[in-house]
């Protein structure tokens, strides 16, 4: 499959699933990258990649020294509503990433482990864009995602959607908007803040 070549360059999110080697699908040790992302939400925008490093950054402050994060030990609190700047695109990632659900979620086997419905909340109150919580030990982490520090897509965008737009601009769009993409992943510093909290 052809794709832009810095999709490769991106870290990868390394997690372990208790729930997939109970059930036998191999040890439980998954690694995530962004181009799955892109597989499952069937684009590369700035919402997508907002997933995947409010997942990625956010992750890494909650799981130090090494630790690999437990997927599906993981609550998911968003403050904005699923239909609020796309938000619900952001938590498809962050619940495709982390196990977490909403009432769609897995309910767990019949003892009750594995459960990760009741996970994932949209309309949270919350200070952040996100708050993540480590289920096994209570520590949370709020996170923002600001892509406009750097970027702004919506203006890359209407370059496209002008009625005014040279067949040029049409045809060399796709590359400008991955170009726009690229750039968040190497200003992450810059368009994510995280804060143990």
């Amino acid at each position: 499959m052809k794709y832009p070549k810095f999709f490769d360059e991106i870290e990868k999110i390394k997690l372990k699933d208790e729930l997939a080697s109970f059930l036998g699908a191999g040890d439980g040790i998954f690694e995530y990258s962004y181009y799955d992302m892109v597989k499952i939400t069937g684009h590369s925008c700035a919402t997508v990649a907002g997933g995947y490093l409010i997942a990625s950054e956010g992750l890494k402050a909650l799981y130090e020294n090494g630790e690999i994060p437990e997927r599906g030990k993981i609550k998911v609190e968003i403050s904005k509503s699923p239909t609020e700047n796309n938000f619900g695109v952001i938590g498809f990632v962050l619940s495709a990433i982390t196990g977490a659900g909403g009432d769609e979620g897995f309910s767990g086997i019949p003892d009750g482990r594995f459960k990760r419905r009741g996970l994932l909340f949209f309309n949270a109150n919350v200070d952040y864009d996100v708050v993540i919580t480590r289920l096994d030990t209570g520590k949370k982490v709020g996170i923002n995602y600001n892509p406009y520090a750097v970027v702004n897509p919506k203006k890359i965008l209407k370059t496209v959607l002008n009625p005014n737009a040279t067949e040029e601009e049409i045809k060399e769009f796709p590359e400008r908007f991955q170009n726009m993409v690229k750039t968040i992943f190497e200003n992450k510093d810059k368009v994510i803040k995280v804060e143990e909290i």
